[in-house]
């Protein structure tokens, strides 16, 4: 008999089973309407780009003829056929959510969606004037025959396919919904809110743009095209050059998913697969509007403020309270900030000091993914403009934002930043700053270190920590890092980073056989874990291994986790949970008991084969024993949280956790600790202002 394996979930139905905990926010009737409806668009969106990238890398995989099976033992032909199943299901989920409850609940709350069929004369004369004024003279018919092929589709846009008969012939055409329009137009109405999708009003008045033709049927459909087109490092010559070819290549990327409106005329079906070349097995039938990714915009509308969640606005960070000078205050000791409960303002006023200050030398950063009007950027090229050496390490390869990447190292370049691309064959995924300032006791190295990216519009949505500090040997490991990434340096012998993909698997592997032996000695032993995603088999199996000799496992897990907690004599001792609410988890936290002297890590990377084989990423311990403590009681507060938190069991399903006598809602909680944590800082802050000022009169 072979080896027994042990319990491994495949990534892609892990994956799905997250966006189905993202469906369960938008079927939950506490959550107020728009804020479903948010979630439901959530949800689209994410499935966009599960096609565009996961189903594209198996479908290649098929076509290359490539048998092997997965870690969780299912052959890519056997997976996409799961994939498939579990796919319709929630796609199925997602439509019921929004014609059994969404819609309802917003007429409910005085704001209704109409069909062509409802409108009052009032409303007719407002869509009628709508459509001849602003939409038409958009819209281009696109006659579709032997003469003139099927046009390129756009990637993910609406379009409406129509079969016409003249003489007795037939005759296809398209028209595509304009996405440079608002996909809803208000309607006038009398008491409450009225609208009405812009295709319902392209295809109510279709006959005005096939007017010597007879209209015989039409049809709503979507195409997803393949948009895993990855670089080869080692054949391109120039990287720039090679990522702006990759993009124009996504364009043109074969389709992966035929999104096509139910009941569709059986002559259009077929023309449609036909000229697009689609399988019917990747033809995915929709009972209600196409692209529910868009419905993001309308759940955000102004005027909707009571049918959303309250927004959790961020507050200064307390370890920042009365600070005006942030090189003096990290002299004084680490400093920690928690996005989005404290405002990311403060990295970039640490940056626009460096930037300004004369003493600050040389400014170093990484940059994956940052906004489209970044104050990051403004303040790297006036740091440049003040005559500082500013050196930038833009990742071109983060997906879906390589265009942006693209731009943004441009404009680096032309302000005079040094602008390099990372180190062949990697990512470049790690969060570092880095501000070599000249003091009295001579170099001084100052540094920011986080969990997520250099981006303020995704630090108010996402959850990360970041940490600021002058230690000397982390100033120096990050001298090394930059040294490494941007030349061609030894590695170097790191005291307090811990660098992917050089050292970081062992360093953990390595931290967990000690929990192992701290158990088999007796002494406090535990492992508690938070990531977005575990895929790595190594690191599954070195879990399994700790949970096997005793050691408590916690892990707080929020999208896909191969692991399988509560498996009789392989995970009996890990519990997983996944926390989905408000605000989306990023962040990365490691704790490791070590004997009774804990041990806590921040960083960069999930634990994924991608993360630990194929990324620069970074892990660094945090040493001041305020913010550790302040680090575990985020931990422990998320373990306990009863209201966004589904415990995964041994079958792999995920349940609501619904244990505690009171509701724990930990990003609540967070954000008002955070709060409270300014408001007693800067009450204390003003007061010793004033007995200074007292003073001095």
């Amino acid at each position: 008999m072979g080896e027994k394996r042990n319990p491994f979930t495949n990534r892609e139905l892990s994956w799905l089973d997250f966006n189905l905990r993202v469906l369960e926010e938008a079927e939950k009737p506490c959550n107020p309407v728009l804020e479903r409806l948010k979630f439901l668009s959530i949800t689209a969106s994410n499935l966009d780009e599960f096609f565009m990238v996961r189903v594209a890398s198996l479908k290649e995989k098929i076509r290359e003829k490539d048998p092997r099976p997965d870690d969780s033992g299912l052959t890519p032909e056997q997976a996409l056929q799961k994939i498939r199943k579990k796919a319709g299901s929630l796609v199925a989920r997602q439509y019921a959510c929004y014609e059994k409850h969404i819609l309802p609940d917003l007429e409910e709350a005085g704001v209704r969606l109409l069909r062509p069929d409802q409108l009052d004369e009032t409303q007719y004369k407002a869509a009628s004037d709508y459509f001849y004024n602003m939409v038409f003279p958009v819209l281009t018919p696109i006659a579709v025959d032997k003469s003139r092929p099927m046009p390129l589709l756009l990637n993910k846009a609406v379009y409406i396919a129509v079969r016409l008969r003249k003489d007795n012939k037939s005759y296809f055409a398209l028209v595509q919904v304009p996405t440079v329009l608002p996909r809803h137009f208000e309607l006038p109405c009398q008491g409450g809110r009225a609208f009405i999708l812009l295709e319902e009003i392209i295809t109510y008045f279709l006959s005005s743009l096939f007017e010597l033709h007879i209209i015989e049927a039409h049809a709503l459909f979507r195409v997803t095209r393949d948009a895993d087109l990855e670089v080869n490092d080692d054949t391109a010559e120039n990287l720039l050059t090679a990522m702006k070819k990759t993009l124009e290549k996504r364009k043109r990327g074969a389709p992966v998913r035929l999104e096509l409106q139910k009941d569709c005329d059986e002559r259009l079906r077929e023309f449609l697969l036909e000229d697009l070349r689609v399988s019917r097995k990747d033809v995915v039938e929709i009972p209600g509007p196409l692209d529910l990714a868009a419905f993001m915009k309308f759940a955000m509308t102004p005027g909707g403020e009571k049918l959303r969640l309250p927004p959790i606005l961020p507050v200064p960070p307390a370890d920042f309270a009365g600070v005006e000078d942030y090189f003096a205050a990290i002299r004084e000791r680490d400093r920690l900030v928690h996005h989005p409960y404290e405002s990311f303002d403060v990295v970039v006023e640490f940056l626009r000091q460096a930037a300004e200050d004369p003493d600050v030398l040389a400014i170093k950063q990484t940059l994956y993914r940052v906004s489209g009007q970044s104050p990051v950027i403004d303040n790297l090229i006036k740091a440049a403009q003040n005559g500082k050496q500013v050196t930038v390490l833009v990742e071109l390869k983060a997906r879906f934002d390589e265009a942006n990447n693209i731009a943004w190292a441009a404009k680096l370049e032309k302000a005079g930043c040094h602008v390099l691309y990372g180190v062949e064959g990697l990512k470049t995924h790690c969060k570092i700053l880095l501000a070599v300032r000249r003091e009295k006791e001579g170099i001084r190295r100052y540094l920011h270190l986080a969990t997520g990216n250099y981006n303020d519009s995704t630090a108010r949505l996402y959850t990360d920590v970041g940490m600021f500090t002058c230690r000397e040997d982390f100033g120096r490991d990050a001298s090394e890092l930059f040294n490494r990434l941007t030349g061609y340096s030894r590695f170097p012998d790191y005291q307090k980073l811990v660098p992917a993909p050089e050292s970081m698997r062992t360093f953990l592997y390595d931290r967990i056989d000690r929990e192992i032996e701290h158990k088999k000695k007796g002494l406090p032993a535990g492992i508690c874990i938070k990531i977005n995603s575990l895929l790595d088999k190594g690191m599954i199996d070195r879990l399994y291994k700790a949970s096997q000799a005793g050691v408590r496992v916690k892990l707080i897990v929020r999208g896909i986790c191969a692991l399988v907690p509560g498996v009789k004599e392989v995970s009996e001792n890990i519990t997983v949970i996944s926390i989905v609410g408000q605000l989306l988890e990023h962040s990365r936290i490691f704790l490791f008991e070590n004997g009774g002297r804990r041990e806590v890590y921040l960083g960069s990377a999930d634990l994924m084969p991608r993360n630990l084989n194929r990324r620069v990423e970074l892990l660094f311990p945090v040493e001041d024993n305020g913010l550790k403590r302040r680090l575990v009681s985020i931990l422990e507060l998320m373990l306990a949280d009863n209201h966004n938190a589904r415990y995964q069991d041994k079958s792999r399903r995920y349940r609501p956790v619904t244990e505690g006598e009171k509701t724990v809602n930990a990003q609540l909680e967070l954000a008002h600790r955070a709060h409270a944590a300014w408001a007693r800082k800067k009450r204390a802050a003003d007061k010793s202002k004033t007995e200074i000022e007292t003073e001095q009169k």
